[in-house]
């Protein structure tokens, strides 16, 4: 439909010697379905009124033998804005192409896309603010893949950087005088570990210094460091894995900043023979200051004067692994937004050497805070276990109604995810957000058990059709309906294009209101004939894009709730 009235509306442009590429927006008004607002940008250029060019459009139009086929009305509000109400033939003739489109006729792409999200460290537990770069990460892939791109999950590991140094002082100073081969602990050490020897290391400096050259040695190659490495490592990723695969979040490959480090000397090498790299107080640098930046941007250190390298070197590595690896058109990272400058100097030391010459993008996301809109902690005020965050969920939506203990299990953990994802992706990525567990647990409001109900209840009422759809529209919340569905298309573009998994959280949540208005006020019970074929194709329709666009978003329908 969109596309139809551009085209419409470009034809008239043309006619009138306008040379210009129109866009048709949604209206805010309630009695108009959309409008356009391209007089304003052709009055700059024309150097005439905007009202005056609308209406010389909107009167073209009209002139138009087929006008009635796809306009209900067109007019022009002041200063210059082109108001449209389609007809009804116009919906409906959309509508029956839309069904039969395979993805809804989406615009098919074909690049190679690797996408870095989830970023734990190996050897803590992970934490409340992992569950956005999980979850906006997985949805952006899930997008991009609807949409035919080749994509490639790293949760790229932080697994050889201080933490490992720490925890493994600890265990050293914990089981003393035992071979590395025989020492035996478990994921529960490793969480009581890892924030002792953290808040040790910030007391003491001697102990500091000790944790930090054990961490140079390992990354080294220190063998008996190594033992213990693998111990660590296997212990945490399978706790990691454990807790994404709930979630439904999932990587093609689990590199890590270790597998980075073998790329270092090839990598070096490069640079030093390009004499991209100076020195710096003996440290070696990358300069990425531009001449036109507004605020100071320092330089990439990627080697301590100590020899020691550091996350920049690593984060290079990685892009230089994937270059020649998977030769990405593009390299997309869903990390804390917080870290935007640290990302400036990354992606423009790998422009500035040419290690990658693609597209680089970092989504900064915002943060997942408590009540008093400070990010999410517990009564002690350490960062809330994100393990911890499900079971809090999970007994709060048990706790809201008595049937909701006899739930089936499965199907319990996906109203879970549904109410952990929904709550997260129907706010701008770049956005803090409070996350309210009883509000978000509600099948009322703007929340995932809402969309799941939804549908669940639409389902219960689908009594099969015969594939045709008629020309007729019933009443105002049928033609509403119609409508809303004809905005699925423009909506998945729209997130795939921005990489912003809220257009389709916002779109789910208003196309529930419709579908919830419909089937309460078009009651299915009793009727026959055209009219109940009708309401069955566009009500199985709409549950086509519910099940669909929350399939994007990483969450799955339960059978019963």
């Amino acid at each position: 439909m969109y596309t139809k009235l551009e085209e419409i509306l470009k034809n008239a442009m043309q006619e009138l010697n306008y040379n210009y590429e129109p866009k048709v927006i949604k209206s805010n008004v309630e009695t108009v379905d959309f409008q356009c607002d391209d007089a304003f940008k052709l009055a700059k250029e024309y150097h005439k009124a905007p009202f005056v060019i609308a209406e010389e459009i909107v009167t073209k139009i009209k002139e138009d033998k087929n006008f009635s086929n796809y306009f209900k009305e067109i007019s022009v509000s002041k200063p210059g804005f082109i108001n449209i109400s389609v007809s009804d033939t116009l919906i409906n003739k959309s509508l029956k192409e839309l069904i039969t489109q395979d993805k809804f006729g989406v615009n098919k792409e074909n690049e190679t896309i690797v996408l870095d999200y989830g970023g734990p460290n190996v050897a803590k537990p992970l934490h409340v603010g992992h569950l956005r770069t999980a979850i906006i990460g997985q949805a952006i892939n899930n997008i991009l893949k609807f949409k035919g791109n080749k994509t490639i999950a790293d949760v790229h590991l932080g697994d050889i950087g201080t933490q490992m140094g720490q925890v493994i002082y600890g265990i050293l100073n914990d089981f003393p005088n035992q071979n590395y081969e025989d020492i035996d602990f478990d994921l529960n050490y490793l969480n009581v570990t890892y924030p002792k020897m953290s808040a040790l290391c910030k007391e003491d400096e001697e102990v500091r210094k000790k944790c930090a050259e054990i961490t140079k040695k390992l990354q080294e190659g220190d063998k008996n460091y190594r033992i213990l490495w693998d111990k660590i490592y296997k212990l945490s990723v399978n706790d990691i894995k454990r807790i994404y695969d709930y979630l439904d979040v999932h990587f093609d490959y689990w590199y890590g900043e270790s597998d980075a480090y073998k790329q270092f000397p090839e990598m070096m090498k490069y640079l030093e023979d390009n004499n991209y790299v100076k020195l710096d107080n003996g440290a070696k640098i990358i300069d990425v200051k531009e001449d036109d930046d507004k605020i100071d941007i320092p330089p990439c250190i990627i080697q301590k004067s100590d020899g020691a390298y550091l996350y920049a070197t690593s984060d290079l590595g990685t892009i230089w692994q994937r270059k020649k690896d998977f030769n990405p058109d593009e390299i997309i990272y869903v990390v804390d937004a917080r870290q935007s400058m640290y990302f400036t100097q990354i992606f423009r030391a790998s422009k500035k050497t040419h290690i990658f010459d693609g597209k680089l993008v970092h989504y900064g996301n915002g943060t997942v805070n408590g009540k008093d809109n400070k990010p999410f902690k517990t009564r002690t005020g350490g960062a809330l276990k994100l393990e911890d965050l499900i079971k809090e969920v999970k007994k709060e939506f048990i706790n809201l109604r008595p049937e909701n203990k006899n739930m089936d299990e499965q199907d319990l953990d996906k109203i879970v995810n549904s109410i952990l994802k929904f709550a997260d992706l129907q706010n701008d990525l770049t956005r803090n957000y409070i996350f309210d567990i009883k509000k978000f647990s509600e099948v009322n409001g703007k929340t995932g058990p809402y969309i799941l109900y939804t549908y669940l209840r639409i389902n219960k009422l689908l009594t099969g059709n015969d594939g045709n759809l008629s020309d007729n529209i019933y009443n105002d919340i049928d033609r509403k309906l119609r409508l809303k569905l004809l905005e699925v298309t423009n909506v998945i573009e729209q997130a795939s294009k921005e990489r912003r998994p809220h257009y389709l959280a916002s779109y789910l949540y208003e196309l529930s209101v419709i579908a919830n208005n419909f089937y309460q006020n078009n009651h299915m019970t009793g009727l026959e004939g055209q009219i109940k074929n009708d309401y069955n194709i566009v009500l199985s329709f709409n549950n086509l894009v519910l099940k669909t666009l929350l399939n994007l978003l990483g969450i799955h329908i339960p059978k019963t709730m």
